[in-house]
């Protein structure tokens, strides 16, 4: 039982070889979902933040929240991915006849896969009621 057979030499090498590919495949796989997940959160506080700095009382303009966004994206997430985004700010009407300040932002995610081909790219919205 301690002899390996002829044909069965080498196995343990091929074996680790797939075995090996398939793991290193689903860790990337794991780590894109986590930076998919990461760049829409970052996204989603960055436009609620231009929002809530375009409705200010002191500033009361959408284009200073789409920008206050973008910078903070720039922050955030650095260069590669703000160069890829566009936040817009527009006053949006609002219940009982209110005035918000929306802005929208969408991001390419940067791809660890190749193979994957280009992402969805994601869109987020914030709204804040503007201060008068």
């Amino acid at each position: 039982m301690g002899r390996w057979r002829p044909a069965e030499r080498g196995a343990a090498v091929v074996d680790f070889v797939l075995v090996s590919i398939l793991l290193i495949a689903l860790l990337l796989g794991v780590v894109q979902v986590g930076v998919y997940v990461h760049v829409r959160n970052v996204l989603a506080a960055s436009a609620a933040a231009g929002a809530r700095y375009g409705a200010g009382a002191n500033v009361r303009s959408p284009g200073a929240g789409a920008a206050k966004a973008a910078d903070v994206v720039h922050l955030a997430l650095g260069a590669r991915v703000s160069d890829n985004t566009t936040c817009v700010g527009r006053l949006a009407a609002g219940a009982g006849g209110t005035t918000l300040v929306r802005v929208d932002c969408s991001a390419r995610v940067p791809v660890l896969l190749s193979w994957l081909g280009p992402l969805r790219p994601i869109q987020v919205t914030a709204r804040s009621l503007e201060e008068g």
